[in-house]
């Protein structure tokens, strides 16, 4: 094994969640006064933690927005999420070899705690992260693209950043872990290949990543 422990990103790593996330997110925005296409909203929030997007949308509008936006867009998601949400293809078969070979792996997502149960639990994939695996931008200060969540996790984790890769399908996830000093390998699935440059690696199906990585 070329690494001591997996790091993965969550949504559309792990849960396919974007197209759901970003589609509502587009549509809320839109309807508040904030006119955002779907194609916008993966340019310029997907990977990204909540703080995020009110910061963005401050900074372009000069308004901020409502006090009560995460709960709403949250419990928004969520109800879509028990309706829709599948594992992404191939990510169970990953994790089943990674825990066959005895590779630590864990999950370190922009998205909050309650956010990573409701797909997990929702897609089956709970019975692969006890709550030792789970991290979110919740447990540090800054989420990406600062590398502060990455590198709580593999200190939580007890391996050091040079020991680690990262699983990331975002420009800013791989931005978090080139600045963590780990390996990444970008999932082109979502996101283009020239958007996530400064990965170690790239692929395109889930298929692939447990032989790029052992």
């Amino acid at each position: 094994m070329r690494y001591d422990l997996v790091i993965f990103d969550n949504d559309g790593v792990l849960v396919d969640s974007e197209p759901i996330s970003n589609r509502l997110l587009a549509a809320y925005l839109t309807e508040l006064g904030h006119p955002t296409s779907y194609e916008d909203s993966i340019r310029d929030y997907m990977g990204s933690a909540m703080h995020r997007i009110h910061d963005l949308v401050l900074e372009r509008t000069g308004e901020r927005l409502p006090a009560e936006f995460d709960d709403v867009f949250h419990r928004r998601v969520f109800d879509a999420f028990e309706r829709e949400l599948k594992p992404v293809g191939g990510a169970v078969d990953v994790l089943e070899r990674l825990a066959g070979a005895g590779v630590p792996y864990c999950v370190a997502s922009s998205g909050s705690h309650e956010r990573i149960r409701v797909g997990h639990r929702t897609t089956g994939l709970d019975r692969w992260f006890e709550e030792a695996r789970v991290f979110s931008s919740q447990d540090v200060g800054r989420g990406k693209p600062a590398p502060d969540l990455f590198l709580y996790a593999a200190e939580r984790m007890g391996v050091a950043p040079g020991r680690c890769v990262v699983v990331e399908d975002s420009p800013l996830g791989v931005q978090a872990a080139v600045a963590a000093g780990m390996d990444v390998y970008g999932f082109t699935a979502m996101t283009p290949a020239d958007r996530l440059a400064g990965a170690t690696q790239l692929f395109s199906g889930m298929g692939e990543l447990a032989d790029l990585l052992m």
